[in-house]
């Protein structure tokens, strides 16, 4: 498997007069649907498609309660799901109050088995794929 890049060209924003250099950039090939990963599931486990699809069902609500409990949910690992906060700063302890909050945000920090498989990611140029 790889990781496909599409080659881009970019002015330094903080540098406007410096001409612009290319980079790689991501290339989304696909979006891989939830029934489609349970059937992956389904197929590498004695568990049959609808058997999956409602495990990941499960795990959808489980994630969500937890999330909204205050908890961090940690899958061994695989990585960490946990919640942070974008708000507004107050001059005082006394004027914070959760109407400063502008936004949560949703985080997943990896974890060493999902790091060690992402770093030996092989990298194919996206024009390769029309070839």
């Amino acid at each position: 498997m790889a990781i496909f890049y599409n080659k881009v060209q970019r002015k330094n924003p903080s540098e406007p007069t410096e001409p612009a250099k290319w980079y790689p950039a991501l290339r989304r090939i696909n979006q891989l649907k939830e029934k489609q990963v349970a059937m992956e599931i389904a197929d590498e486990t004695t568990l049959n498609p609808k058997e999956a699809e409602m495990a990941l069902s499960q795990f959808k609500k489980v994630l969500i309660r937890a999330l909204l409990g205050g908890q961090s949910v940690q899958l061994g690992d695989w990585g960490t799901f946990y919640l942070t906060l974008s708000s507004e700063g107050s001059a005082t302890e006394a004027e914070v109050t959760s109407a400063k909050v502008k936004k949560i945000n949703i985080r997943f920090q990896p974890g060493k088995e999902l790091k060690e498989a992402i770093d030996k990611a092989e990298f194919l140029e996206a024009a390769t794929l029309s070839k």
